[in-house]
């Protein structure tokens, strides 16, 4: 199954970034990729953290008559491109919150026809002050709540048991122990990390995060990243990746838009977790 890691610089503007996005899709799809994956805030890297509620949508499985534009252009790439679509993250507005003060941030994937497959609301918020930077999600982010695999079917027939998660989360290896260790459930073969890093974070921890994960999971990771220089001053570190579960990186793009490809393979995976069976010698 070939995948396609989406990198994105993107702007204040929603409708703008949307265009883009679905231009990167469809430039994977024609390379044949079967799952293409945005970075989080594909839509929106606002001049403040409150910009992301104006443009919050209601769940379209609660509210199927909302308008929730950009719910809509995700399943409609799906569709036409038939791939399937983790669309990184979008505002997803809080049921019973009338004012509309916060929202959750929320990566929602569609399979090929176009069905919406699953909704992960990134668990851990992001908070950092080193004296010249700060941010803090928690602010205007509620949290979510519980990890959420979906089950992405390759052409082929294969089934990549896919664990989803958002950018902050990747320091957390008990969410993705959680996922890969579901009762009854076998453990994921696919990590997604749509992230934004700070450059000062992800120059320091990203690609060391990112393969610690695959390694200790042996699985596949996918990163699509924001990568560049915003509009709104901030920079990103960028370096969207895609890792073996052997650690090896597979393709990355260091900075700028783009969109990097890699293949799963099912006998690599197989192999790894055969040659170490580290999966099996879990005592806690």
């Amino acid at each position: 199954m070939k995948i396609a890691a989406i990198q994105m610089v993107s702007t204040p503007d929603a409708a703008r970034n949307l265009a883009r996005a679905c231009e990167l899709m469809a430039q994977a799809a024609t390379a044949g990729a079967e799952a293409v994956a945005l970075p989080e805030y594909f839509c929106l890297m606002g001049l403040q953290d409150r910009d992301k509620l104006a443009i919050a949508e209601r769940d379209l499985t609660v509210a199927p008559d909302a308008a929730a534009p950009l719910q809509r252009a995700l399943s409609k790439a799906a569709r036409e491109l038939g791939v399937w679509v983790l669309g990184g993250t979008l505002p997803i507005a809080c049921e019973g919150d009338a004012a509309g003060q916060r929202v959750r941030n929320s990566v929602c994937v569609y399979a090929p026809d176009g069905q919406r497959a699953a909704r992960y609301d990134k668990i851990h918020l992001f908070r950092f002050n080193n004296g010249r930077e700060a941010y803090d999600e928690g602010q205007v982010l509620e949290r979510g709540e519980q990890p959420v695999t979906v089950d992405l079917k390759a052409r082929d027939g294969r089934v990549w048991r896919t664990g989803l998660s958002v950018c902050y989360d990747l320091r957390f290896p008990e969410l993705f122990r959680a996922m890969s260790f579901t009762p009854g459930q076998p453990p994921c073969d696919l990590i997604a990390v749509p992230a934004a890093f700070t450059y000062t974070t992800g120059e320091a921890h990203w690609e060391l995060l990112l393969r610690a994960r695959a390694v200790e999971n042996q699985a596949y990771v996918i990163a699509p990243a924001q990568g560049g220089r915003h509009e709104n001053g901030r920079r990103t570190w960028g370096h969207s990746l895609i890792i073996d579960p052997w650690g090896q990186v597979l393709a990355c793009l260091p900075e700028g838009e783009g969109v990097v490809m890699a293949e799963l393979d099912a006998q690599r995976l197989a192999a790894v977790r055969s040659q170490l069976p580290a999966l099996q010698h879990r005592l806690l």
